[in-house]
């Protein structure tokens, strides 16, 4: 929820403008671009519209629908622009609509502080996740668009220089203008096929903040919590979806873990050792009503069932008494859903808890010469833990040394050398 608003007239924190800022950008961007049908124009004229609110609302205060005023701000802005350059002169009609009219087909949605505002979020994420889009462009796009995160922001999330970032940003646009992609919600079959996509990108961001793949920290907490608020956003305007009630759920309920996962000096923290006092209860509840939401009504979706079988480890009391059969099942359920490797070795690591270490490593080995596990450093970590337990030090440590050669992340490489230490110890 946002912060409260100051009232018209008072003077405003920083931190009450702020939380105006990032609550009301991603519905004030896509509703320009709606209008305009021009990405360039509208952060343009979005950015000038915040300039202008960090000029008037700490003196004056926040205004009692503050999105409406930075809208009607924008595209007063946006108009002046239009008039001054006649390269957009084409683009002048379309201003002449009523600047405070909705466009038709598009969902009005009042928010906590009673303004009525056109919300095309949704017609921006399906822009900004559109398959013709590179997948590392489309998160970086949605990032900035959605999240409202600056281009050096999105490059410190990924890693990389900002320079290499801001390509991909322009590059993303240049296609959408150049390949024409419609600012539109898709319909029908098309639908079908391109909400996976959207869905993809929020957890491709996810999955980045809750592991990342490289760097000196084992997650990134404040992306793991865009992308779940992003996934609010995208349950607010489909909450009939199940997969994005799916999609939530299982964020919440992995993301409740997040202060356990890491020690004192910031060390990886396996699920079997960490102090579950300290996972987020709340979060936890949330999530599992999300589940229940996501599993009902016809067949489920693959968010959905993992996050079915990530309730399960949130529910039990340790690792011994979690309900490892129902573990299994999940998983059979989701591989018939969405078949891969990954899928294959996390029940691989669920039979081994139910049947034996024995078990579950002959399930591993059957994976062993599959392409996408041959630099996935999981892999080889699983294959050593089990051979750990089964008394084989020599070949566990084989395969800790590989893991520690895949392994991307400090924490995770110091967590590898521990156990590669404990191996050479029980050798002795």
């Amino acid at each position: 929820m946002p912060e409260p608003v100051v009232p018209s007239g008072a003077p405003a924190p920083m931190a009450s403008i702020e939380a105006v800022f990032r609550e009301e950008r991603g519905r004030l961007l896509a509703s320009l671009v709606g209008t305009f049908g021009d990405l360039d124009l509208a952060e343009d004229v979005t950015g000038d519209a915040i300039e202008a609110a960090l000029v008037r609302w700490p003196a004056d205060g926040v205004p009692a629908k503050p999105g409406a005023w930075l809208l009607t701000t924008a595209r007063r802005k946006a108009v002046d622009r239009l008039r001054r350059d006649q390269t957009f002169a084409a683009k002048l009609a379309v201003m002449r609509v009523d600047a405070e009219r909705a466009e038709p087909g598009v969902l009005a949605i009042a928010d906590d502080r009673g303004a009525e505002l056109p919300d095309e979020r949704l017609q921006l994420f399906f822009t900004c996740a559109h398959p013709a889009l590179l997948a590392e462009d489309r998160i970086a796009l949605t990032l900035r668009c959605l999240a409202g995160l600056t281009t050096a922001e999105v490059a410190r999330a990924f890693l990389v220089p900002t320079a290499t970032m801001a390509k991909r940003i322009v590059r993303a646009k240049r296609k959408i203008k150049e390949n024409r992609i419609p600012f539109r919600v898709p319909q029908g079959a098309e639908w079908a096929r391109r909400l996976p996509c959207v869905l993809q990108v929020v957890y491709s961001i996810f999955t980045e903040g809750y592991a990342a793949s490289s760097g000196p920290h084992l997650q990134r907490a404040d992306l793991a919590g865009e992308a779940i608020r992003l996934t609010r956003i995208l349950h607010r305007l489909l909450p009939g979806e199940r997969d994005v009630a799916g999609l939530l759920a299982l964020l919440l309920l992995i993301h409740a873990r997040r202060e356990a996962r890491c020690g004192e000096s910031g060390e990886f923290v396996l699920l079997e050792d960490q102090d579950r006092g300290r996972w987020d209860r709340a979060m936890i509840e949330e999530g599992r009503g999300l589940v229940h939401r996501a599993l009902t009504g016809g067949p489920p979706g693959g968010y959905g069932v993992q996050a079915a079988i990530a309730a399960l480890h949130d529910e039990a009391a340790d690792v011994a008494t979690t309900d490892w059969p129902q573990i299994v099942s999940l998983y059979d359920v989701l591989l018939t859903i969405t078949p891969s490797p990954v899928v294959a070795m996390n029940r691989a690591a669920a039979v081994a808890m139910r049947d034996g270490p024995e078990a579950g490593l002959a399930l591993l080995d059957e994976l062993a010469d599959e392409p996408k596990l041959r630099e996935y450093h999981p892999f080889p970590m699983a294959r050593a833990d089990l051979l750990h337990r089964l008394g084989r030090p020599a070949e566990a440590a084989e395969s800790y040394r590989r893991a520690l050669e895949l392994a991307r992340t400090e924490p995770e490489r110091d967590h590898l050398r521990r156990r590669l230490a404990a191996v050479a110890r029980e050798q002795n």
